[in-house]
């Protein structure tokens, strides 16, 4: 199962607050610990939602840009990681060994194939895995 592992944003990685060198240091063993362990397949922290834009859709074919800053901070994303693993509470074993003093992380699954059912095609699994296979080879 795949995970995305979402950590929130606090005032600080809003206000654009960068990590220390020994933070750094501590989540880059962590995240070398999650490769190492093949749980880790991307992970990156974010810019504060003023360098963001968000794009409301109406319904009727209309969209509204919204520019950040947003006020919502404890809604807004910091960082995240995309993480493989059994089950959710692998996931949230590994989560407790993260090197955070403070705040909120949320763990959701990625949904796989099975989730979408009949709708899900053989013609439009074959597209899903054409482009799976372009952005691999785009990477390497």
């Amino acid at each position: 199962m795949r995970f995305m592992v979402i950590v929130k944003a606090n005032e600080d990685t809003e206000n654009g607050v960068m990590p220390t060198t020994e933070e750094l240091a501590a989540m880059g063993d962590y995240n070398e610990e999650l490769v190492k362990a093949g749980v880790m397949l991307a992970g990156d922290g974010l810019y504060p939602s003023e360098k963001g834009a968000r794009v409301r859709f109406d319904g009727k074919g209309a969209t509204t840009v919204i520019d950040g800053p947003f006020t919502e901070t404890k809604e807004l994303i910091a960082g995240f990681w995309i993480w493989e693993l059994p089950s959710l509470q692998d996931a949230v074993e590994w989560l407790k060994k993260a090197p955070f003093a403070e705040g909120e992380v949320e763990i959701r699954q990625v949904h796989g194939p099975e989730a979408f059912g009949d709708a899900l095609t053989p013609e439009i699994q074959a597209q899903e895995d054409r482009m799976r296979e372009q952005i691999a080879a785009q990477r390497s």
